[in-house]
This record gives C-alpha cells, sequence and structure tokens, in this order.
C-alpha cells in the first residue's frame, strides 16, 4: 500500500472508530447495557449483514432498533409480523390504476420493504410463505413483482426480532431464512445494577433526544472500507476449518461434533466471519483481523448454522456451548495480536 493510502486509511480507522463511539453514546441515552448485543448490531450495520435479535418480552429489542434508526439519518419502517400478513404486505402489490389519457394500466405500489432499515417484528409470527417474501430482498436487495425486479435502496438491512419461549400461533423460520442473517443476536436479561438504571430512567417519563450520527452515503462509504481491513491467509485457513468443523460429514470434525450436531455450517458462515472480524477490527481502529475477533463474532454467527441432535440435549449441550469447544478445539496459526 503506499504511503498517502496508509495514511489515508490510518485516518479512516481513527474516525471510524469515533464514530462507534459517537453512535453508542447515543444510543446509550435509551438503551441501558447491552453492550455486546449494540456491538453485534454495528458489525451487522458496518458489513451490510442482516440481524436476529432472539430474547423474551420487555428486553428492548424493539426500542434498541428504533433509535439505531433515530441516530442514524436513513429511512426506516416497521412490519408487525402476524399470521395473515401477506407477502405482497410485505414487498408491495400491482394496482389497477387510470392513467391521464383515461386508459387503465396496473401500477407498482410499493411496500414497506423499499427502506433503508426494516424492522421485521416478531418474524416467526407469520407463515413460512410470507418469510420467503423476505428472502430475494435480503441477499439479492431487490424485490420481483409480476414480471418486474425493483432495485431496493442502498444500504438495506433486514433486523428482525423473536420471542424463544412462545411456540403457540409461532412458525419456526426455514433453515434458508435463517442463513440469510448474519448474526443470530441473543438478547439477556440486564444486570441488577442496569434494571435499576432502566426503572430510574423509564419511571420520570422524560424522552430522551439522540442526534443523527451517520448519513446513508456515509454507511456505504464506511462499509467499502471495512472491506479493505486485511485478513491474513492463515486467519482465512482458520475460518475455513473452522467452519469445516462443524459439519459432522467432514473428516476434520471432533469426534463429539459427530455425535452431537446433525448439519453443519455452510460456506457462508465462512464470509460471515471475515466480514464480522472486519468490523470489529475497525471499530477497535486495527488494520488487521487478529483471532480474538474471529472469537468474538463465532457464536452469533454460527449458532443459528448448526443443529445440536437429541443426544447433545441430553447431556445439556446447547449450540453455544458446543461452538464454544470447538473454538477450543480447532488448532489456531500463529497470528501476532494487536494491542
Amino acid at each position: 500500500m503506499a504511503d498517502q493510502q496508509q495514511r489515508d486509511f490510518d485516518e479512516f480507522l481513527e474516525k471510524f472508530s469515533k464514530h462507534r463511539l459517537l453512535m453508542r453514546e447515543e444510543l446509550s441515552k435509551v438503551i441501558i447495557g447491552q453492550d455486546e448485543v449494540i456491538e453485534q448490531l454495528l458489525a451487522a450495520i458496518f458489513t451490510g449483514g442482516h440481524c436476529l435479535l432472539v430474547g423474551v418480552p420487555g428486553l428492548a429489542k424493539t426500542l434498541l432498533v428504533s433509535t439505531l434508526a433515530r441516530i442514524l439519518d436513513v429511512s426506516f419502517k416497521r412490519i408487525q409480523f402476524t399470521p395473515d400478513l401477506m407477502p405482497s404486505d410485505i414487498t408491495g402489490t400491482n394496482v389497477l390504476d387510470e392513467n391521464d389519457e383515461g386508459r387503465r394500466e396496473f401500477r407498482f405500489v410499493q411496500g414497506p420493504v423499499f427502506t433503508n432499515i426494516l424492522l421485521a417484528d416478531e418474524i416467526n409470527r407469520t407463515p413460512p410463505k410470507t418469510q420467503a417474501a423476505l428472502l430475494q430482498s435480503m441477499q439479492e436487495h431487490e424485490v420481483t413483482v409480476g414480471q418486474t425486479t425493483y432495485d431496493l435502496p442502498d444500504p438495506f438491512f433486514v433486523i428482525a426480532t423473536q420471542n424463544p419461549i412462545e411456540q403457540e400461533g409461532t412458525y419456526p423460520l426455514p433453515e434458508a431464512q435463517l442463513d440469510r442473517f448474519m448474526f443470530n443476536v441473543k438478547v439477556d436479561y440486564p444486570s441488577l445494577d442496569e434494571e435499576e438504571q432502566i426503572l430510574d430512567l423509564t419511571s420520570r417519563g422524560e424522552k430522551a433526544e439522540v442526534r443523527k450520527v451517520l448519513s446513508a452515503k456515509s454507511i456505504l462509504y464506511l462499509q467499502s472500507q471495512v472491506k479493505q481491513i486485511e485478513a491474513s491467509p492463515l486467519t482465512i485457513n482458520y475460518v475455513a476449518r473452522l467452519v469445516r468443523a462443524t459439519r459432522p460429514s467432514d473428516g476434520s470434525a471432533p469426534d463429539f461434533i459427530k455425535e452431537m450436531i446433525d448439519w453443519g455450517a455452510g460456506p457462508r458462515a465462512g464470509q460471515y466471519l471475515i466480514s464480522g472480524g472486519k468490523a470489529i477490527a475497525a471499530m477497535d481502529g486495527r488494520p488487521s483481523i487478529a483471532l480474538d475477533d474471529i472469537r468474538k463474532v463465532a457464536i452469533p454467527v454460527l449458532r443459528h448454522r448448526i443443529s445440536p441432535n437429541f443426544q447433545a440435549q441430553a447431556e445439556g449441550m446447547t449450540a453455544e456451548s458446543i461452538i464454544e469447544r470447538l473454538v477450543q478445539t480447532v488448532p489456531e496459526p500463529n497470528i501476532p495480536k494487536y494491542e
């Protein structure tokens, strides 16, 4: 990299780190705690990935997403997923209309998916047919209605919420849908201190004002620069071996994976591990991925891409504990750590 390019990139890393701190500062005016959740959500934003937030009711999942949309100068729409929601309620539909000349013709009316940030609230409350309406938009950033394909605005993110404990009236997300999400983020209960702060803040009846931090153009620029973070051949090799080790049919898989997993992660998991690691490195102001960055994103990237079997459940092993054990098992290359 030329000297000028290096200086420009160092300047970008410094500004990037400041943007991240500013975003967290604004979010903290409304959201108490949830540092790890926010970190993963920002990593997805800076890499163009989609997020699935999983947590019991009342943990401010929807508030977190709406607050994030408020500090970003982008368009935001919310869809409340219900059993009677139709695909056209998401993508839009063709309506018969009369033009200026008195002729009838079809006109496309855009659905709420035509936005920068789409909140899919309680996504598992709608049938698979309606869930599938998001597949093309999440992967190709476009929507096909009839014979016409329409581009979605850039940037485009789907942030979905899901309640893990309520089963009645819900439809599990198909594996193809789950695989479109970069991160499966677990939103957990707050600590005692955080809960006291939440009660104090919400009982005052005051609404915190937040500032807009980034425009759509700025987000696209940051995304393009994050891609320039270096991933060494050793890191790529490690990620490939880690993903392959999740597959019970692969010869490199440890015995406990072959015993406890029905199916493992596909190549998209490796892509998200690398891009997530790049985002973590950039947010820390570093020009290269460290193995710690891969470890930080391993659970949210892999937890919805492996399927523990009955034996794992009988032994009390969860997807998270299996991934933690796998990360400790797969040999790591000798890569210098950035402080």
